[in-house]
């Protein structure tokens, strides 16, 4: 038995939804297959469905640009940290600074490792600490790191932390979108059902094969499985009170 099959994409949805006002533009009222109220409702939802969805995909756009940019300067800050920690190391070596200097950004003096700055978390909490070592170091009085001073490394640092903030703001809007659009969705499935029900009922009076037909007219979808393909003298009932899920 073929089985009724609801749109389960938001193309789909529109679709339905679209094929139904323009059904009633060809059709007077009093020989609508739906009733007047069904289609007030879907004049009003589909708008807001339409906006919702186009929202959502400008929003995952500008997330996927902005989460770019911000491993571009991650990329950036990583790279100038790492270098100013070398080029200290290497003055340690050669003798023109002390290794305590390490202990400035957090180090142990005789450790000339560069910690790990692979995460997000672990550059915006070395990034704070080796500016901040560095700048009391400085007013301390001792000779600054240089070949990048600690004011290039700060730029590219507040440069990350910018793009950070603002892809977490990008990401919670796009987050709050897709809800949105989600809890529309299954409104939009509730009045589709709603819309095909009504149709289907005022069919009901008619053959199988009329009901179907007729319905497909007002954008009904019917699947036929693959057995019911090769057996054609099969007569389905199309309007089973048990719709299939998909």
């Amino acid at each position: 038995m073929p089985y009724r099959r609801l749109p389960n994409t938001d193309s789909a949805r529109l679709r339905a939804f679209k094929k139904a006002i323009e059904m009633s533009k060809e059709i007077p009222p009093f020989r609508l297959a739906f009733s007047m109220k069904t289609l007030v409702k879907i004049q009003g939802f589909l708008p807001l469905f339409e906006n919702s969805i186009s929202h959502q995909r400008q929003m995952l756009v500008n997330q996927n640009e902005k989460a770019k940019s911000n491993q571009e300067t991650a990329r950036k800050a990583r790279l100038y940290l790492t270098h100013f920690l070398r080029v200290m190391n290497m003055a340690v070596t050669r003798g023109e600074l002390p290794p305590e200097t390490r202990t400035f950004y957090g180090v142990a003096s005789d450790d000339s490792t560069l910690p790990s700055l692979a995460t997000e978390n672990e550059l915006v909490a070395w990034g704070k600490r080796i500016i901040d070592g560095e700048e009391y170091r400085i007013r301390k009085g001792y000779s600054p790191v240089t070949n990048p001073t600690i004011a290039v490394v700060k730029v590219r640092y507040e440069k990350f932390l910018e793009t950070r903030n603002h892809c977490k703001t990008v990401n919670r809007r796009a987050s709050e979108c897709v809800n949105k659009t989600s809890d529309m969705r299954q409104e939009a499935d509730d009045l589709i059902t709603r819309l095909w029900n009504e149709i289907e009922a005022s069919f009901s009076s008619l053959t199988e094969e009329e009901k179907r037909t007729s319905a497909e007219k007002y954008g009904l979808v019917y699947v036929f499985r693959k057995h019911e393909m090769t057996r054609k003298d099969l007569s389905p009932t199309l309007f089973s009170a048990d719709q299939e899920n998909q």
